[in-house]
């Protein structure tokens, strides 16, 4: 294995590598950074000297040296980043495990998919809990029938993140870096695993498979003093008319954290907690709760994805084409919507200090229980920060970044 990058979520990668290794699954032989004299420390923590890692400040200079020896690369760096990467190392025919979210932009991740499709083994997309067995073999029992038809999917999204979350790097929160589309947020990148979860319980092919989209009705808003949106409120209809409803927010109280998937189907209404447990709420009054496990699912992923290196397994868990549904999920949102909407501050609760400060907004979980409730969306339900969505957005409509430019700095 090689991997590009040492700092922000390349760490969680280095530490699963090393969980991995011990087991004797694999070894990491490389890793790079631009920065690699800020990573001294934790070098000598994740053992490299010993380990015999090889070290760059260039990918480009990673890949030419060690290139011939790689099985895999683990991509986890900043979205910008992600398609030119993974086109050198398809261009070089190694492997790759590619972190989420693969990019923002439809344009992009077709093109990707174009470079993909040359690569003898196909790149896996790190949304980590695809591979979790007991989501699998819940999905199996929907796709069978066991809660009768599958009638709608939604989330229920708080994440609360401060204002040094946005100042951590150079395109938190952000659009664009130069000339490069981000399009950062919390539903297209800190909460997108549950998003693509919601279509993948909506995939009606096979256990790996995400639903399409039909038509989208959004609202999305700005809190926070950032270029991107931190409110998201997504309706979707799919072709199999299976609805989707997402309530998704960094714009929440301090040390707020709650994710809960719900598929409510003719017989029973699942809750999906990840690390923690899934209820089935049967409409006879039924109720079952099954334990979840609480390991890092990471070097599961990373299982998943040698398993299918070594020929054990004929596909990736997710594809770079399995994401279509995903991007252009959020991209229809911000069509839907007119773009992004500010949320005045005096509908705005504050916590911690300024270097530290949480904005939440009033009522925020009251509204989204009352979408996921009534589907109605929050200027609907006449919640004073919110205005209408401009329109219904299908599919062939196409975001346009100028939507989305003119946000605060």
């Amino acid at each position: 294995m090689g991997i590009i990058g040492m700092g922000g979520f390349a760490a969680a990668h280095h530490r699963a590598s090393l969980q991995l290794e011990k087991e004797g699954a694999s070894r990491l032989i490389c890793s790079c950074d631009p920065h690699l004299s800020s990573f001294s420390e934790v070098m000598r923590r994740w053992k490299f000297a010993e380990r015999g890692v090889r070290v760059f400040t260039d990918y480009i200079a990673m890949l030419d040296a060690c290139g011939e020896r790689l099985d895999m690369v683990v991509i986890p760096t900043p979205i910008q980043f992600h398609a030119v990467m993974h086109a050198e190392c398809v261009k070089r025919g190694i492997p790759v495990y590619l972190e989420k979210p693969p990019t923002l932009v439809e344009s992009e991740l077709e093109r990707m998919i174009e470079t993909d499709l040359k690569q003898a083994k196909r790149t896996q997309v790190g949304f980590n809990f695809v591979v979790e067995p007991a989501r699998l073999a819940l999905k199996r029992r929907i796709l069978a029938g066991d809660f009768g038809r599958l009638l709608r999917v939604g989330y229920r999204g708080f994440a609360a993140r401060s204002s040094a979350y946005f100042r951590r790097n150079n395109w938190a929160g952000r659009i664009r870096v130069g000339e490069q589309p981000v399009l950062d947020s919390c539903m297209g990148n800190a909460m997108a695993h549950h998003v693509h979860n919601t279509l993948l319980w909506a995939g009606d092919r096979d256990v790996f498979s995400w639903s399409s989209i039909a038509s989208v009705r959004a609202e999305v808003y700005r809190a926070n003093p950032i270029e991107t949106a931190d409110v998201f409120f997504v309706s979707a209809d799919t072709p199999s008319g299976v609805k989707l409803d997402l309530a998704i927010t960094h714009a929440c109280r301090e040390g707020e954290k709650y994710h809960e998937e719900i598929i409510w189907c003719e017989e029973a209404v699942i809750r999906y907690f990840i690390y923690d447990c899934y209820t089935i709420e049967w409409k006879d009054g039924r109720r079952e709760r099954i334990p979840l496990p609480k390991d890092y699912v990471l070097p599961l992923n990373y299982r998943f994805f040698q398993n299918y290196l070594r020929g054990k397994f004929d596909r990736p868990a997710t594809l770079l084409e399995d994401c279509r549904p995903f991007v252009r999920l959020y991209n229809l949102a911000f069509v839907s919507s007119g773009g992004i909407g500010e949320i005045d501050p005096a509908f705005c609760t504050f916590f911690g200090g300024e270097g530290e400060r949480y904005t939440a907004v009033n009522d925020i979980r009251g509204v989204a229980q009352r979408f996921l409730d009534t589907g109605l969306l929050p200027s609907s339900q006449g919640a004073p920060w919110a205005v209408a969505p401009v329109t219904t957005a299908y599919p062939g409509d196409v975001l346009s970044m100028e939507l989305l430019t003119g946000g605060p700095p």
